[in-house]
């Protein structure tokens, strides 16, 4: 298992809290232009569903009202209120959990730029260093062992955990605090002392087979990657192929997500989806390209935004979806804030792809199911698709 500083659990384990802020760039600027219905205010007849999201967000933000009141913790108030709303998708997050949320959708991270894996004797190698990150200035090298952060043996730890102290999560760590690391490199053992930097991600990398092919590898919605996916494909051989490698993407921005759609769509429908009972569509835009042969790779790892990009690809007869199952997180989440700076989402609709389907808690079947040699086979899914010329 391998993992890097920004794609670690957060700092509390909460149902869901890994897979929110979907929608969270759409809706807090939606909300903020009244481009959606305040759940405070929605009208209770549209819908059951509205009025029992709207009620859900009421009884949070009371709850937490009340505590403040009391002199009580305002977040433990609002998480109680959550754990009885049966929402599987609802968070709350500390003021400083929702900053870093808000950075990784900007393509930001704080860390000290290092990935790491845990080896089958439980050992944790470093198997990238971000250029220009602390850990490249300090000269922390690929293959460097991993012994310790800030004391803590590693060894036999889930990389997530390691991850989480290299962050400083437990302490809501911001840029410019020191993280202490013991290294190991061959017979040389050392520490490090580094300072915590505010560092961006490459959500999305393109590289060229020898085959011709391009592969597109998005590993998250930030902003800015949808047009990196547009830019990839007209800079794509005319005569090639193109896998869109989306396993493990978690998410995103939606608006991203739609972006990239609109590379490989002359239009039309994307999803549509409700919020509080009120139905809105996404769209493409026209002049995507249509001609080159598309393979979609995923798992159970591709959520929520990257299903939606999915779903479309496959419902429009664009793209043969390759790999397994994906997660089923089909649900939209509106952020509330707490008047300690924390902040509250809870569900307050879905989103189901041009045919209809509902991806939540079913996610979308692939059209070929592969295992291991996921890439091998969609080369060879394309070169059976024919010259696009």
């Amino acid at each position: 298992m391998s993992g890097r500083e920004l794609f670690c659990q957060p700092r509390r384990v909460r149902r869901g809290a890994a897979l929110t802020l979907v929608f969270a760039g759409l809706l807090v600027t939606g909300a903020a232009t009244g481009a959606f219905p305040d759940p405070g205010q929605a009208d209770r007849k549209t819908s059951g569903g509205a009025a029992r999201s709207a009620a859900g967000h009421d009884e949070v933000a009371r709850a937490a009202a009340e505590a403040m009141a009391d002199g009580k913790s305002p977040m433990e108030a609002a998480e109680r209120a959550v754990s009885r709303s049966g929402d599987r998708w609802a968070a709350v997050y500390s003021e400083g959990e929702y900053q870093e949320f808000e950075e990784a959708l900007d393509g930001q991270y704080t860390g000290v730029g290092l990935w790491a894996r845990r080896e089958r004797d439980g050992r944790i190698e470093v198997t990238k260093v971000q250029t220009g990150s602390p850990a490249a200035t300090a000269g922390i090298r690929k293959g460097d062992r991993l012994r310790s952060v800030d004391g803590a043996d590693v060894d036999g730890r889930p990389v997530t955990d390691v991850v989480s102290l290299l962050r400083g999560d437990a302490t809501d760590a911001r840029a410019g605090t020191t993280v202490t690391l013991g290294l190991e490199r061959g017979t040389r053992a050392w520490t490090e002392t580094l300072r915590r930097a505010l560092l961006s991600t490459d959500s999305v990398t393109v590289r060229k087979l020898s085959t011709g092919i391009t592969v597109i590898k998005i590993s998250a919605f930030t902003r800015g990657s949808g047009e990196l996916v547009r830019d990839a494909v007209r800079r794509a051989p005319v005569d090639g192929g193109i896998v869109l490698d989306l396993r493990g993407n978690s998410g995103g921005l939606v608006s991203e997500a739609v972006t990239a759609a609109s590379a490989f769509l002359d239009g039309g429908l994307v999803a549509t989806y409700d919020v509080d009972g009120a139905q809105r569509a996404l769209h493409a835009d026209a002049g995507g390209d249509t001609a080159r042969p598309l393979v979609a790779l995923v798992d159970g790892g591709t959520m929520s935004a990257a299903e939606m990009l999915t779903g479309a690809l496959q419902d429009r007869g664009r793209a043969v979806v390759l790999g397994s199952r994906t997660f089923g997180k089909g649900s939209i989440q509106m952020p509330t804030r707490l008047p300690d700076g924390s902040v509250a989402e809870l569900t307050v609709g879905h989103y189901r792809t041009p045919s209809g389907h509902t991806v939540d808690g079913r996610g979308i079947t692939p059209d070929l199911e592969v295992g291991a040699g996921a890439l091998e086979r969609a080369e060879t899914v394309l070169s059976g698709l024919g010259d696009p010329s």
